[in-house]
């Protein structure tokens, strides 16, 4: 199973990027798809999850509207749409697969991993 996150780069404080994850060698379609970070000197932590059929989702309080998590099954894709990026937000950002269909927070409930995309925001 792979994971390729893209989208990701440098931008200004108050803009706007969108984050792609294409997953290959299996179907995500029947489980959760999460989003976490990760910045320099700090422990990875949870963005946002969506369940399997996108029929709910889970967000950090730091991301909670300005960030929205989507996905296409079809494409075997997951998303976040990043807007109103503030210095803070800069990190590499990670997708992930869940064990089950979840909108887990815990790192610990996800079982693949993607190699991570940077985001930079510049004040």
């Amino acid at each position: 199973v792979q994971l390729q996150a893209s989208g990701g780069g440098l931008v200004q404080a108050g803009d706007s990027l969108r984050l792609s994850c294409a997953a290959s060698g299996r179907s995500i379609s029947s489980n959760g798809m999460g989003w976490f970070r990760q910045a320099p000197g700090k422990e990875r932590e949870f963005v946002a999850a969506i369940s399997w059929n996108g029929g709910s989702a889970s967000y950090a309080d730091s991301v909670k509207g300005r960030f929205t998590i989507s996905r296409d099954n079809a494409k075997n894709s997951v998303y976040l749409q990043m807007n109103s990026l503030k210095p803070e937000d800069t990190a590499v950002y990670y997708c992930a697969i869940a064990f089950w269909d979840s909108t887990n927070s815990n790192a610990n409930g996800y079982r693949y991993w993607g190699q991570g995309t940077q985001v930079t925001v510049s004040s």
